[in-house]
């Protein structure tokens, strides 16, 4: 008898979507041992392959195991097939053109990871961090494309906290438009948040992340809130005697204030839930409908997208969009190039990507404990490196990254199943990958 409601079977994965853990030793150590990339590959393990499959490769979305690595290395590139999702339409335009240009030198691009006195190669980083795929531009050119696993070019990939910044980007979206005001308290929008933690902060506040809010992220701690952040969701298993939230806005009803707003950057997840609830207040839309009409249909995607959502269908703006690799290197040169989309439209408003290039407030920012990001800040959801390229990100655990160099040229889109969560078991070998080609993309 099934005895777990469908979205268990992402149990684990769906706590993908939450965020990096926010504690300071996870920003700055990955475990020593992983296991082998090549040996725990979708291949080499056979998940879901047969008709049907043997018991034992099974995924489904009635055992929690299914969202375990190294499972999900096929569960990632499948959410559908496992969890209720609201869709994002592409519209009926023809997709914007990735014309090719490879380079096959770009696998042998050398580079010192993070802490290393060693080199590895362009080529070594990609197999070592369990890349489902990734897709580098340069000048709007497809110079390197390659899938591994169960990732193809037309199935989308659970972007995890990659969908903040889609989220960040609807609201400067909207408040360029007029119909949103970051300076107004978030109440405006939200009246039933005025007795919570967010009923003296601002909506600013809550796109850059600087609330205080008491809400854990730490995975190791049976009580943090981030677990019931995940039943309230439906993410995990409730029990049948569960009293608790049944939906996300339930939840954040229950979110009290700890510390004081504005003093320091503090990545929450659950702040992106608020500002995707004040998005659909300011818009009168649903999360899936304002990005199909505001992106995904200006920017010429080739597929639709969608939002793992819970009971009641709310999407989660926290880290519940997928999309194929094209379609966020499609988003991501459109971010290069000022908000203009291939066909030269002017689909995101200039000073939006403007205001998130320049980023926030570095001396906020430093107060987060990302000690593998000095010098860093967070403008509207996206991380901003003020590196002397001007390079920002999108960033999501277990590796979903999708980062902007506007000095290269260069947008890379990258969908992982990384078997560490935090973002310190990618970004010793990735950050420092990424800026050697663009280096090498800028070489004459």
């Amino acid at each position: 008898m099934r005895i777990l409601p469908p979205r268990a079977a992402l149990a684990a994965a769906a706590l993908a979507l939450l965020a990096v853990n926010t504690s300071t030793s996870a920003q700055t150590a990955a475990p020593a041992a992983l296991p082998d990339p090549q040996a725990t590959s979708v291949e080499a393990l056979g998940w879901m392959k047969g008709f049907p499959p043997p018991p034992d490769k099974l995924i489904t979305f009635d055992n929690p195991a299914g969202g375990v690595f190294p499972r999900t290395r096929w569960s990632f590139s499948h959410v559908r097939e496992t969890v209720p999702t609201a869709n994002v339409w592409r519209g009926g335009g023809a997709a914007s053109p990735l014309p090719a240009a490879p380079r096959a030198d770009l696998e042998a691009v050398r580079y010192r990871p993070l802490g290393s006195d060693q080199t590895m190669s362009f080529a070594q980083m990609i197999a070592g961090t369990y890349t489902d795929g990734i897709l580098v531009l340069h000048r709007g050119r497809v110079v390197y494309e390659k899938y591994f696993g169960a990732l193809t070019p037309e199935r989308p990939h659970l972007a995890m906290s990659v969908t903040k910044s889609f989220v960040g980007t609807l609201a400067a979206i909207l408040a360029d438009e007029g119909r949103l005001d970051p300076a107004a308290p978030v109440t405006k929008y939200l009246p039933e948040l005025k007795d919570t933690a967010y009923g003296d902060a601002t909506v600013r506040q809550v796109m850059d992340m600087t609330i205080g809010v008491r809400y854990s992220e730490n995975y190791a701690d049976p009580k943090a809130e981030i677990w019931d952040y995940a039943r309230a969701g439906g993410m995990l298993p409730r029990g049948a005697d569960y009293a608790g939230p049944k939906s996300f806005y339930e939840f954040l009803g229950t979110l009290q204030k700890e510390g004081a707003h504005d003093e320091g950057f503090a990545y929450k997840t659950v702040n992106a839930e608020v500002l995707a609830w004040v998005l659909r207040r300011a818009s009168n839309q649903s999360l899936a409908d304002l990005l199909s009409e505001k992106i995904w249909r200006r920017i010429g995607a080739e597929q639709d997208a969608y939002f793992m959502v819970d009971r009641i269908g709310t999407e989660s703006g926290g880290g519940g969009l997928n999309t194929t690799l094209r379609d966020l290197a499609r988003f991501g040169e459109t971010m290069r190039n000022g908000g203009r989309a291939a066909d030269g439209q002017q689909a995101i408003p200039k000073a939006v990507v403007e205001d998130i290039r320049r980023g926030g407030d570095r001396a906020k920012f430093a107060k987060g404990g990302y000690a593998l990001l000095p010098g860093w800040s967070y403008r509207n959801m996206w991380w901003v490196s003020h590196n002397p390229h001007g390079a920002y990100m999108a960033r999501g655990i277990h590796g979903q990254s999708l980062y902007v160099d506007p000095k290269a040229e260069m947008v890379i889109a990258r969908y992982a199943a990384h078997p560490v969560a935090a973002n310190a078991g990618n970004d010793p070998l990735t950050l420092p990958a990424f800026q050697a080609l663009a280096e090498a993309l800028m070489a004459p």
